[in-house]
């Protein structure tokens, strides 16, 4: 090989390297989240349903919250929502831990099962986990 080509092949190596490197342990990509699984949580008058919601450790999901009630519910998970993946878009519709719905509202929240435990979830609103609206997450 002639030293003339040998910028041309050092260069192409280096760029492979590079674009090698930056693809290693790499979040999801869009692709990834157009194969999540569907979860729909409806929120109604003091419940969730389902109340246990069983997830899989590393797998994306879509969880469809839906508020069936003529009031305001959230969906408050704090310790679930901070271990897990959120899509970037969707963060926002994340505060404190709480996905927040009007009444008939309906929010999508794209994320990445976190490590296996129960993470206990709640709404927050005046006196609504006390009249049951209450549940569990359990990532397996």
């Amino acid at each position: 090989m002639s030293h003339a080509r040998w910028p041309a092949v050092l260069g192409s190596a280096v760029l492979a390297a590079l674009m090698l490197a930056s693809t290693a342990g790499a979040q999801p990509v869009a692709d990834s989240w157009s194969g999540a699984r569907l979860v729909t949580i409806q929120l109604s008058s003091f419940r969730f349903e389902p109340a246990d919601i069983v997830l899989e450790h590393g797998q994306p999901y879509r969880l469809h919250f839906v508020n069936n009630a003529s009031g305001g519910h959230d969906f408050a998970g704090k310790e679930f929502f901070a271990q897990a993946r959120i899509r970037p878009e969707d963060a926002a519709r994340i505060s404190g831990g709480r996905v927040e719905l009007s009444g008939g509202e309906s929010v999508d929240i794209h994320l990445i099962a976190p490590s296996p435990g129960r993470y206990k979830i709640r709404c927050t609103h005046f006196m609504h986990s006390m009249l049951g609206m209450t549940g569990r997450i359990v990532v397996q």
